[in-house]
């Protein structure tokens, strides 16, 4: 019997690689990725992280977070309509299609897929292939979608905690005032693959070749889907680190609230309805209240009069070999006061050979860092800061 389950489970994993998301997914982070060069090209000339920062988290996160999850969702034994799993795939396409990927969050492409799925269970569709995929839809829509729902936001939140706030992309933004400032920008795809449960019958109507299993009277599906994620946050007012986890830890708060109501679906159809509907509304609640907060508090990386704020860091830059990072501030340069990036160059022409730097670090605790500089490293020192021009160059 475990072979079998075995034999079927492999057999439902290896069907993930025909999910259009799956090499979707791939082509949208290079696309992301080169509108971020060329928006960091524009604004420092040079770019900071290369084309294939958002390919590098887009797997391994989410499969660790997707391959847990999966064995509750196993064990619970969470049966989903293939009805809702084509669709999710398809208002992804849709939502990938646009570039705006915070519409790739699970409370978007699922919660949408609950009330579609409402509509739809009262209608006799004629499809060509699925048929009886949308002919089938019944009352088990209401816990089992709107858990679905519930887990998927939490993962999101706990994926954006973890991973959100690495190698977030510094920008130059115009302030009210019509100066410049600094901000950042984390925009991240996670692929979350998951286990679930389809009604066997539908397909193996469709597709005699797919791996289904019988447990008791009913027949099963083992299917792995490819649920693509999608982030997007600008920071202004706060450290990165500081506003993405804060993010992070509301939407995961989101997800939790939506899973204790859809469980009480199982007993209540409304409960499940308002599920899904908290999690389209209070996903969308989230996002413009990290906006609105955002622009009401002070610019922090602004230009300032004791010393040269890092917006950012050139990875493997000699800056990044000493350990300098955003938000931390430069006072002196081999034993000089700064203020601006020409104090800074002509501080180090003082000893193209070795660089001393006083530091005021994020704790507001002063450190000294040194290193010997080689002719033709990159970008002199490698540091990101707000100057007085819109364009200008890392120094």
């Amino acid at each position: 019997m475990s072979q079998v389950w075995i034999s079927e489970f492999l057999g439902g994993a290896g069907k993930v690689l025909l999910h259009p998301l799956f090499y979707l997914s791939f082509i949208l982070c290079l696309v992301i990725g080169n509108t971020r060069i060329k928006r960091e090209r524009q604004d420092f000339h040079t770019r900071v992280e290369d084309l294939f920062l958002e390919l590098r988290f887009l797997l391994p996160a989410g499969i660790v977070m997707g391959l847990i999850l999966s064995l509750v969702t196993v064990i619970s034994g969470l049966v989903v309509p293939m009805a809702a799993i084509l669709l999710i795939a398809v208002l992804s396409l849709v939502a990938a299609a646009t570039l705006k990927v915070r519409f790739l969050s699970p409370a978007y492409t699922v919660g949408i897929t609950f009330f579609l799925l409402m509509l739809l269970s009262r209608e006799t569709l004629i499809l060509p292939i699925f048929k009886q995929a949308f002919n089938s839809i019944d009352r088990s829509i209401y816990p089992s979608v709107a858990i679905l729902i519930g887990v998927l936001i939490t993962i999101e939140g706990l994926l954006i905690q973890r991973n959100g706030h690495k190698a977030t992309s510094p920008k130059l933004i115009p302030s009210k005032r019509g100066s410049t400032v600094g901000a950042h920008e984390s925009k991240r795809l996670w692929m979350v693959p998951l286990f679930l449960f389809v009604p066997g019958g539908v397909l193996e109507v469709q597709f005699d070749w797919w791996p289904v299993f019988h447990l008791g009277e009913s027949t099963f599906t083992p299917i792995l889907v490819p649920f693509l994620i999608g982030f997007t946050q600008q920071i202004q007012g706060m450290l990165p680190k500081d506003a993405v986890r804060l993010n992070g830890r509301r939407v995961t708060g989101l997800g939790v609230i939506v899973t204790l109501l859809a469980i009480a679906g199982y007993w209540f159809d409304l409960a499940a309805i308002a599920a899904a509907g908290a999690a389209i509304l209070g996903r969308e609640i989230l996002y413009i209240y990290q906006n609105v907060s955002e622009k009401k508090k002070p610019f922090y990386f602004s230009r300032r009069s004791n010393g040269l704020l890092i917006l950012g860091i050139i990875p493997k830059s000699p800056a990044d070999k000493m350990g300098l990072s955003a938000g931390e501030m430069i006072t002196k340069v081999n034993g000089v006061k700064i203020e601006n990036e020409q104090q800074l160059y002509e501080a180090l022409q003082r000893n193209g050979a070795h660089c001393k730097l006083e530091v005021l670090d994020n704790n507001a605790q002063i450190r000294f860092v040194q290193r010997a500089l080689y002719e033709g490293e990159h970008h002199e020192l490698g540091v990101l800061v707000v100057q007085e021009q819109r364009k200008r160059q890392a120094v």
